[in-house]
């Protein structure tokens, strides 16, 4: 007779591993493609990074330094919004285009409004609105 074994099928809190540095780095340069695709100005890219604007031009230049734990945090929201609007939007110009529109959601503001307000809750409130809208929450 084969014994069973016990198997533990409770949930278990979701911890995500940290980012590492290199993909951190990689999420950088993807963000940089990413602000061309939306047509936004360095200066707005270093607000969405919290970085100063001549900080942003090094780094874009290929100069990546250390990204601090907010900074993997806000580049990690900026690659969820840019998946959630590559999923809504069947023509990605539409997505691109979508985050400089006016919105009802946002009284009438755009979404990069909203990010443009320099804290991390800004740009975590676009990507929570995209992912209910993609029905991910």
């Amino acid at each position: 007779m084969t014994a069973l074994l016990r198997i533990e099928t409770a949930p278990r809190d979701f911890v995500p591993d940290p980012i590492s540095d290199d993909e951190a780095a990689a999420m950088f340069r993807a963000a940089v493609n990413l602000f061309r695709l939306w047509r936004i100005t360095d200066e707005e890219a270093a607000v969405l990074i919290d970085l100063p604007a001549r900080t942003y031009a090094r780094w874009k230049a290929g100069g990546v330094g250390r990204i601090s734990r907010d900074g993997k945090a806000r580049l990690s929201n900026l690659m969820g919004i840019h998946k959630a609007l590559r999923l809504i939007f069947t023509e990605p110009q539409r997505g691109y285009d979508w985050i400089k529109r006016a919105n009802t959601a946002f009284d009438g503001k755009s979404a990069l409004d909203i990010m443009l307000g320099g804290e991390l809750t800004d740009l975590m409130r676009v990507r929570r609105l995209l992912d209910a809208e993609r029905g991910a929450w």
